[in-house]
């Protein structure tokens, strides 16, 4: 393993269980693109893969990278420059 990559798994590790769950969540939603999550979180689409290669199973893995490497979505520089949300309306409703 280089050594970016366990420095990017170590820094992860320190982060709140809160945290790193949200990231994971992140990168899961199809609308929240991989800008938003360098604002956030500071890491890079390059870096986000590499956690979440780490983080799945393998064949889940492939599933994941094959459904974002397709979605404008997650690319603000592919997205319609009319959607202006990073979320669906009916997500995050107060419970």
């Amino acid at each position: 393993m280089s050594q970016r990559r366990s420095k990017l798994w170590s820094r992860f590790q320190h982060w709140p269980v809160d945290e790193q769950s949200r990231l994971i969540e992140m990168a899961w939603e199809d609308r929240t693109p991989f800008d938003a999550i360098e604002a956030q979180f500071g890491l890079s689409e390059a870096d986000v893969i590499r956690l979440m290669q780490r983080l799945l199973k393998p064949t889940s893995f492939r599933n994941w990278r094959a459904r974002v490497s397709q979605r404008a979505t997650k690319h603000l520089a592919l997205r319609n420059s009319q959607v202006l949300r990073s979320h669906c309306p009916t997500q995050y409703k107060h419970r």
